[in-house]
């Protein structure tokens, strides 16, 4: 019998083999090459056979890592399309300017980063000299996602350019007097500068790579013809193993998202250490990219090292170069030459015979100084042929220094992240290297100076020059002005208005069906973008497949198993519905894309996220901070919402806090509609504020949390009167009194206000029927729609206090004259209703879902967290009971009728 350890892979192969004869002599010369050559000889065949096999497209396996050498050969090098000797001058000043800066603001304690930009300044110099197209030129520019850490250097070269002055440099990380510059790209705090928010690692990776994707969404829809807009995302080696990072990798492979490259800033060291201390980081993220169907441009050695792999006659340097780990090549950036003679020349003979070849100080530049990422001819060649590779993203992987050109003190050492400062003699030698004409007396009381060449030299005129070309200033944030979008007709929120008679409809379904209204108009009904991760079906929005298609690069390519049904799943190119299957974060991305395309390219786009309450805020609030700082617009719809509203979902699927966590992002105006009418409310409102003509005062770089249930049941009409719309939006309005109810309490009868939110004020109102029939209790029912915002109105107005101006809360104004004590219920923790106790000024109490989730029947569940209607009975009866006006022995009685 054979043994099955001896078959071999091509032996295992279930196509036939036409020609055995032909295979038995491929194999045969493999042998032969094998055994005559040696194993790295063959080894070195088969990858040149697979790489030629990959360049003619044949359906072959990728090589999924290629040699720890340069993709691009020296001899294989575009020429600069520039002046280099000028662009070194230009990036020393940025390298001085960025160090200085971080330095002189040592002296307040406020922190930053030297070592980073330092070792990535060739890769944004480059690009900004060559490549990056600015956002006064046709269409809407590049879009550049800079790394958090590097901002140091960006905001030297604006400060070279003339966009910043002396002043606002040293005011980095100091905002508070009105003329200072943001730690990282934060597009609220300097929102002419930074578009995207990418500091939070990971985000930037993902919104790149959704920013893309929403690009060619906007192209194939008609919206904007984007096709000449490029995205760069500017990414930490250590970054990548934030899941985010790569979690979307196949997505921009699997689209052919050419407009999209990844660049990687590897030089081998995160904050505390080497990424990848005995391995090799560089080919761990080519494969993994190569895997996930990406270009990969490798640029790792300078032109120093062109001299040793001309040396390299047998392969030995490549295999060497392959072995050695991550942190050992850090090592040698800090040892001597001999050190690196004996360790790692003196591995291999051939190696040892090529040392002796070498000058200690040509092997202290190898090894100490270039790198693919250092030398702009290197970085040039690497972007040049990511914008040439068509069909997919590519991803280059420049090899550098951490702490380049700040001396031994910083380079490569572990520490380096965490470092703020140079010494005077450290900027010298700093200054000496650079050949920057600043002088020893320039150094005044032991400050670094700041180095300008002067707006109207070579320097400048070049910079300017070369981004005139390429259409203005970058990074650069433009919000284009543009027309307000029209109202929506009045009619598509109007009908709500009048309930749903007999009808039992859940706000979940009231949302969708407003929405169908709403992208069928005219005007602006597509510019809605819904975004649903894999959920429509849930939520009901299977009508919308085929009328509004869903968004695919290649169309249908397929004929649907429900073709024959009216809602078939329907794809298309120019789709208007994103579902982006299993992934929040995806979803979430597709979000903040499409919610700051007004800035990103002018075109105001109406995005609405809707999603499993408890898998939004709890997954993705990071994202959602970022929506805030990015300043983007939209509707987040948090469905099936509340603690008790899935029946039999348990724990996991059960929210009870998506409110609180909403509650901590500013820019998040957060409701919890009880019926169908306020939803169509606060929508009509949110569209006027964000798109239309926001009021004097009225931020419109909001966005809005609705949270919507899927419990069907009576939607009553609006109630008529003044000011319901504004409490509405506002957070609080009376739906009823005990008497308006129909209810007939006595005169003298004991009266209490229930406040409710979403879902729980259906169990308020039965509340009310209760105490009134067997209590003789009034109640008075309040829609309590925005806790949030009510808090926020009264804090404002607290503030207001301190300045000295009379302004009382709208919660105590909606609430004055209102008798009896008052009791909020809301389906999450009483920590919601409970944000606006301090200024209530009647006796307070709540009850709320606190705890975990568990499986059961909705009426099962409300009991077991005691807000049902029975046990808002007792809660109001022991208010009273408390103020002397119900009998102590009412409570008592009330729990064992209703047997709590």
């Amino acid at each position: 019998m054979t043994d099955p350890k001896a078959i071999q892979p091509s032996e295992l192969d279930q196509l036939p083999d036409r020609d055995p004869e032909e295979t038995a002599e491929w194999q045969a010369s493999l042998d032969a090459v094998t055994k005559a050559a040696g194993p790295h000889r063959a080894a070195y065949l088969m990858r040149r056979t697979l790489e030629r096999a990959e360049g003619a497209g044949l359906a072959l396996p990728k090589l999924l890592e290629t040699d720890y050498v340069n993709t691009i050969p020296t001899s294989a090098e575009p020429t600069v399309d520039g002046d280099e000797e000028m662009e070194q001058r230009i990036t020393a000043w940025n390298r001085w300017n960025a160090a200085a800066m971080v330095t002189r603001g040592s002296k307040y304690g406020v922190g930053g980063h030297i070592a980073t930009f330092a070792s990535a300044a060739w890769l944004y110099e480059t690009g900004f000299n060559h490549f990056f197209k600015g956002k006064e030129g046709d269409g809407s520019g590049d879009q550049l996602y800079i790394q958090g850490h590097a901002s140091p250097g960006i905001y030297a070269r604006a400060f070279l350019d003339g966009r910043l002055n002396e002043e606002q440099l040293d005011n980095f990380r100091r905002e508070a007097g009105g003329n200072g510059l943001p730690s990282y790209p934060h597009p609220r705090r300097l929102p002419w500068l930074w578009e995207f928010p990418t500091v939070s690692m990971g985000l930037g990776p993902i919104s790149a790579i959704y920013q893309a994707r929403f690009n060619r969404y906007l192209t194939s829809r008609g919206i904007k013809d984007l096709t000449n807009s490029h995205v760069w995302a500017f990414l930490g080696d250590g970054e990548m193993d934030e899941p985010e990072s790569t979690t979307a990798l196949t997505l921009a492979s699997r689209e052919g998202l050419d407009n999209l490259t990844f660049v990687i800033n590897c030089n081998l060291q995160r904050l505390d250490g080497p990424v990848r201390a005995n391995f090799k980081i560089v080919q761990e993220l080519e494969a993994q990219f190569r895997g996930a169907g990406w270009n990969v441009v490798k640029s790792l050695w300078g032109t120093a090292w062109d001299e040793l792999f001309q040396l390299d006659t047998t392969g030995a340097l490549v295999r060497r170069l392959r072995e050695v780990p991550d942190a050992q090549v850090q090592t040698y950036q800090t040892r001597d030459a001999a050190y690196i003679r004996e360790d790692f020349f003196g591995k291999d003979p051939q190696l040892a015979e090529m040392a002796k070849l070498l000058s200690d100080d040509k092997i202290l530049e190898c090894f100490h100084y270039s790198r693919g990422g250092h030398e702009s001819r290197k970085v040039y060649a690497a972007y040049k042929a990511a914008l040439a590779h068509k069909g997919a993203p590519t991803v280059v992987l420049a090899q550098t220094v951490k702490g380049h050109t700040l001396g031994r003190g910083f380079a490569s050492k572990n520490a380096n992240h965490q470092m703020k400062k140079l010494s005077v003699d450290e900027f010298k030698d700093m200054r000496d290297l650079l050949g920057l004409p600043i002088k020893d007396s320039d150094f005044v009381d032991g400050v670094v100076p700041y180095g300008h060449p002067g707006a109207d030299s070579p320097e400048v005129r070049y910079l300017q020059e070369r981004r005139a070309a390429l259409g203005g200033p970058a990074p650069a944030r433009r919000v284009h002005p543009v027309a307000p979008l029209p109202a929506p007709a009045d009619k598509a929120f109007a009908s709500f208005d009048k309930g749903s008679g007999s009808q039992n409809v859940a706000t979940t379904m009231a949302f969708v069906r407003l929405v169908k209204d709403l992208v069928r108009d005219k005007e602006t009904g597509k510019r809605w973008v819904p975004i649903v991760p894999d959920e429509a079906r849930t939520f009901g929005m299977e009508s919308l497949f085929p009328s509004l298609g869903i968004y695919s690069p290649k169309g249908q390519t397929y004929e649907p198993v429900d073709r024959d049904q009216l809602m078939y799943y329907k794809e298309a190119k120019n789709g208007q519905i994103l579902n982006e299957g299993i992934t929040e974060a995806g979803s979430m991305a597709d979000f903040i894309a499409a919610s700051t395309s007004y800035a990103t390219h002018g075109e105001a786009m109406i995005p609405f996220y809707i999603f499993y309450s408890m898998f939004g805020w709890q997954r993705t609030a990071d994202q959602m901070w970022q929506l805030g700082d990015q300043l983007g617009r939209g509707f987040l719809v948090g469905a099936t919402a509340g603690r008790t509203t899935l029946t039999g979902e348990g724990l996991q699927h059960a929210d009870g806090h998506s409110p609180a966590i909403a509650a901590t992002n500013p820019a998040a105006l957060t409701y919890d509609p009880a019926f169908a009418y306020e939803v169509a409310t606060i929508v009509k409102d949110g569209l006027r504020r964000m798109y239309g003509e926001a009021a004097p005062g009225e931020d419109p770089n909001v966005f809005y949390y609705l949270t919507v249930y899927n419990e069907p049941l009576p939607q009553p009409a609006k109630p008529s009167g003044l000011g319901i719309d504004e409490g509405i939006v506002k957070g609080l309005y009376r739906f009823n009194t005990a008497e308006s109810a129909g209810l007939t309490p006595a005169a003298n009868a004991p009266r209490i206000q229930l406040l409710g939110s979403g879902t729980a004020i259906h169990w308020a109102l039965k509340a009310q029927q209760l105490l009134s029939e067997e209590w003789g209790v009034a109640a008075d029912v309040w829609s309590a729609t925005s806790w949030t915002e009510l808090r926020r109105d009264a804090m404002e107005a607290d503030a207001a206090l301190l300045r000295g101006e009379e302004r009382v809360p709208y919660v105590r104004q909606a609430l004055q004259g209102a008798e009896g004590p008052v009791l909020a219920v809301s389906d999450y923790m009483r920590q919601v209703p409970d944000q606006i106790a301090q200024w209530v000024e009647q006796d307070w109490s709540s009850l709320g879902a606190d705890g975990f989730g568990l499986s059961d029947t909705r009426e099962a569940a409300r009991r077991h967290f005691g807000v049902d209607a029975e046990s808002i009975v007792v809660a109001a009866l022991a208010q009273l009971a408390g103020r002397g006006e119900v009998k102590a022995t009412a409570v008592k009685e009330a729990r064992e009728r209703y047997g709590l």
